[in-house]
Protein backbone atom coordinates (compact mmCIF):
# COMPACT_ATOMS: atom_id res chain seq x y z
CA UNK A 1 0.00 0.00 0.00
CA UNK A 2 1.04 3.59 -0.58
CA UNK A 3 2.64 5.41 2.35
CA UNK A 4 1.19 8.71 3.69
CA UNK A 5 1.28 11.68 1.34
CA UNK A 6 4.53 13.57 0.83
CA UNK A 7 5.50 16.41 -1.50
CA UNK A 8 7.40 13.87 -3.53
CA UNK A 9 4.18 12.00 -4.37
CA UNK A 10 1.81 14.77 -5.50
CA UNK A 11 2.46 18.01 -7.35
CA UNK A 12 -0.35 20.57 -7.27
CA UNK A 13 0.08 22.62 -10.43
CA UNK A 14 -2.87 24.94 -9.86
CA UNK A 15 -5.87 25.36 -7.58
CA UNK A 16 -8.87 27.63 -8.16
CA UNK A 17 -12.24 28.12 -6.48
CA UNK A 18 -15.04 27.39 -8.95
CA UNK A 19 -17.94 28.06 -6.57
CA UNK A 20 -18.20 29.66 -3.14
CA UNK A 21 -21.50 29.58 -1.26
CA UNK A 22 -22.78 27.49 1.63
CA UNK A 23 -20.43 24.87 0.17
CA UNK A 24 -17.32 25.32 -1.96
CA UNK A 25 -16.03 23.64 -5.11
CA UNK A 26 -12.30 23.77 -5.75
CA UNK A 27 -10.61 22.77 -9.00
CA UNK A 28 -7.19 21.13 -8.82
CA UNK A 29 -4.72 20.57 -11.64
CA UNK A 30 -2.19 18.05 -10.38
CA UNK A 31 0.11 15.13 -11.05
CA UNK A 32 0.73 12.17 -8.79
CA UNK A 33 3.31 9.43 -8.56
CA UNK A 34 2.25 6.17 -10.25
CA UNK A 35 2.87 2.74 -8.77
CA UNK A 36 5.72 2.14 -11.23
CA UNK A 37 7.51 5.26 -9.92
CA UNK A 38 6.76 7.53 -12.89
CA UNK A 39 4.39 10.50 -12.90
CA UNK A 40 0.80 10.72 -14.12
CA UNK A 41 -0.13 13.19 -16.81
CA UNK A 42 -1.68 16.45 -15.50
CA UNK A 43 -5.15 15.71 -14.11
CA UNK A 44 -8.04 18.13 -13.52
CA UNK A 45 -10.32 17.29 -10.59
CA UNK A 46 -13.19 19.27 -9.04
CA UNK A 47 -13.45 18.68 -5.29
CA UNK A 48 -16.53 19.39 -3.20
CA UNK A 49 -15.58 21.04 0.10
CA UNK A 50 -18.28 20.89 2.79
CA UNK A 51 -16.25 20.34 5.94
CA UNK A 52 -16.21 17.26 8.16
CA UNK A 53 -18.97 15.62 10.17
CA UNK A 54 -19.63 13.41 13.17
CA UNK A 55 -22.40 10.85 13.57
CA UNK A 56 -23.67 8.64 16.38
CA UNK A 57 -25.92 5.61 16.69
CA UNK A 58 -27.88 6.12 19.95
CA UNK A 59 -28.26 2.75 21.66
CA UNK A 60 -30.16 1.81 24.82
CA UNK A 61 -28.46 -1.34 26.23
CA UNK A 62 -31.16 -1.96 28.83
CA UNK A 63 -34.00 -2.06 26.30
CA UNK A 64 -31.74 -3.27 23.45
CA UNK A 65 -33.15 -0.53 21.21
CA UNK A 66 -31.66 1.96 18.78
CA UNK A 67 -32.82 5.47 18.00
CA UNK A 68 -33.06 6.23 14.29
CA UNK A 69 -34.17 9.48 12.69
CA UNK A 70 -36.09 10.07 9.48
CA UNK A 71 -35.78 13.22 7.40
CA UNK A 72 -36.05 14.59 3.87
CA UNK A 73 -32.83 14.56 1.81
CA UNK A 74 -32.77 16.43 -1.51
CA UNK A 75 -29.83 14.33 -2.68
CA UNK A 76 -32.05 11.23 -2.50
CA UNK A 77 -34.83 12.57 -4.74
CA UNK A 78 -33.95 9.94 -7.33
CA UNK A 79 -33.40 7.11 -4.85
CA UNK A 80 -35.66 4.03 -5.27
CA UNK A 81 -37.16 4.43 -1.80
CA UNK A 82 -37.70 8.17 -2.04
CA UNK A 83 -36.05 11.13 -0.32
CA UNK A 84 -37.13 10.42 3.29
CA UNK A 85 -34.25 8.41 4.75
CA UNK A 86 -33.74 6.47 7.95
CA UNK A 87 -30.48 7.73 9.38
CA UNK A 88 -28.51 8.14 12.58
CA UNK A 89 -27.86 11.42 14.37
CA UNK A 90 -25.20 13.54 12.65
CA UNK A 91 -23.93 17.08 12.23
CA UNK A 92 -21.11 19.16 10.81
CA UNK A 93 -18.06 19.85 12.98
CA UNK A 94 -17.83 23.60 13.51
CA UNK A 95 -14.68 25.55 14.33
CA UNK A 96 -13.66 24.91 17.94
CA UNK A 97 -15.81 21.76 18.28
CA UNK A 98 -14.68 18.18 18.71
CA UNK A 99 -16.49 15.29 17.07
CA UNK A 100 -17.69 14.26 20.53
CA UNK A 101 -19.12 17.74 21.11
CA UNK A 102 -21.06 17.50 17.86
CA UNK A 103 -22.73 14.15 18.48
CA UNK A 104 -23.72 15.09 22.03
CA UNK A 105 -25.27 18.36 20.79
CA UNK A 106 -26.95 16.83 17.76
CA UNK A 107 -28.41 13.95 19.80
CA UNK A 108 -30.39 16.50 21.79
CA UNK A 109 -31.32 18.69 18.79
CA UNK A 110 -32.27 15.88 16.41
CA UNK A 111 -33.56 13.14 18.70
CA UNK A 112 -34.15 14.60 22.16
CA UNK A 113 -31.68 12.11 23.65
CA UNK A 114 -28.84 12.70 26.07
CA UNK A 115 -25.75 10.63 25.30
CA UNK A 116 -23.99 9.47 28.46
CA UNK A 117 -21.21 7.30 26.98
CA UNK A 118 -19.49 7.31 23.60
CA UNK A 119 -17.51 4.63 21.81
CA UNK A 120 -15.56 5.72 18.72
CA UNK A 121 -16.14 3.32 15.83
CA UNK A 122 -14.56 4.58 12.60
CA UNK A 123 -13.33 7.75 10.92
CA UNK A 124 -14.09 7.31 7.23
CA UNK A 125 -14.02 9.21 3.95
CA UNK A 126 -17.51 9.65 2.49
CA UNK A 127 -16.66 9.73 -1.22
CA UNK A 128 -12.96 10.53 -1.75
CA UNK A 129 -13.30 10.61 -5.52
CA UNK A 130 -15.11 13.93 -5.27
CA UNK A 131 -15.14 15.33 -1.72
CA UNK A 132 -12.77 15.72 1.22
CA UNK A 133 -15.52 15.08 3.78
CA UNK A 134 -14.77 12.66 6.61
CA UNK A 135 -17.21 11.33 9.19
CA UNK A 136 -16.21 10.44 12.74
CA UNK A 137 -18.62 7.66 13.72
CA UNK A 138 -19.68 6.71 17.26
CA UNK A 139 -22.07 4.52 19.20
CA UNK A 140 -23.60 6.35 22.15
CA UNK A 141 -25.45 5.09 25.22
CA UNK A 142 -28.89 6.65 25.77
CA UNK A 143 -32.05 6.00 27.74
CA UNK A 144 -34.67 5.53 25.03
CA UNK A 145 -37.67 5.03 27.30
CA UNK A 146 -39.13 8.45 26.49
CA UNK A 147 -37.61 8.92 23.03
CA UNK A 148 -39.86 9.76 20.11
CA UNK A 149 -41.55 12.69 18.44
CA UNK A 150 -40.50 15.29 15.90
CA UNK A 151 -37.37 17.38 16.41
CA UNK A 152 -34.97 19.65 14.55
CA UNK A 153 -33.70 23.21 14.54
CA UNK A 154 -36.32 25.51 13.03
CA UNK A 155 -33.96 28.05 11.45
CA UNK A 156 -32.13 25.17 9.73
CA UNK A 157 -35.46 23.93 8.29
CA UNK A 158 -35.04 20.58 10.00
CA UNK A 159 -38.08 18.31 10.27
CA UNK A 160 -36.88 15.12 11.93
CA UNK A 161 -39.01 12.20 13.07
CA UNK A 162 -37.57 9.94 15.75
CA UNK A 163 -38.04 6.16 15.62
CA UNK A 164 -37.17 3.84 18.50
CA UNK A 165 -36.89 0.23 17.39
CA UNK A 166 -35.35 -2.98 18.64
CA UNK A 167 -31.86 -3.84 17.47
CA UNK A 168 -33.25 -6.97 15.81
CA UNK A 169 -35.80 -4.89 13.89
CA UNK A 170 -33.09 -2.46 12.80
CA UNK A 171 -30.96 -5.37 11.61
CA UNK A 172 -33.92 -6.66 9.59
CA UNK A 173 -34.39 -3.24 7.95
CA UNK A 174 -30.68 -3.24 7.17
CA UNK A 175 -30.89 -6.69 5.62
CA UNK A 176 -33.91 -5.67 3.55
CA UNK A 177 -32.13 -2.63 2.14
CA UNK A 178 -34.58 -0.20 3.72
CA UNK A 179 -31.72 1.63 5.44
CA UNK A 180 -29.49 3.05 2.70
CA UNK A 181 -27.58 5.82 4.49
CA UNK A 182 -23.89 4.91 4.72
CA UNK A 183 -23.31 6.05 8.32
CA UNK A 184 -26.36 4.14 9.53
CA UNK A 185 -25.34 1.00 7.64
CA UNK A 186 -21.81 1.04 9.05
CA UNK A 187 -22.89 1.78 12.63
CA UNK A 188 -25.66 -0.82 12.67
CA UNK A 189 -23.40 -3.50 11.21
CA UNK A 190 -20.90 -2.72 13.96
CA UNK A 191 -23.61 -2.97 16.61
CA UNK A 192 -24.85 -6.31 15.29
CA UNK A 193 -21.32 -7.69 15.56
CA UNK A 194 -20.58 -6.19 18.98
CA UNK A 195 -24.00 -6.05 20.67
CA UNK A 196 -23.49 -8.72 23.35
CA UNK A 197 -20.10 -7.38 24.46
CA UNK A 198 -21.35 -3.77 24.42
CA UNK A 199 -24.56 -4.52 26.34
CA UNK A 200 -22.68 -6.41 29.03
CA UNK A 201 -20.12 -3.62 29.42
CA UNK A 202 -22.68 -0.81 29.64
CA UNK A 203 -25.14 -2.70 31.84
CA UNK A 204 -22.34 -3.70 34.23
CA UNK A 205 -21.23 -0.07 34.39
CA UNK A 206 -24.71 0.93 35.57
CA UNK A 207 -24.70 -1.52 38.47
Amino acid sequence: MKSPLTDADVKILDKTIRYQGFFRIECYRLRHRLFDGTWSRPLVREIFERGHAAAVLPYDPIRDEVVLIEQFRAGALGAPGGPWLLEIVAGMIEVGETAEDVVRRESIEEAGCVVTDLIPLFDFLVSPGGTTERIALFCGRVDAVHAGGVFGVHHEDEDIKVHVISTDAAAALLQAGTINSASAIIALQWLVLNRTKLRNAWINALQ
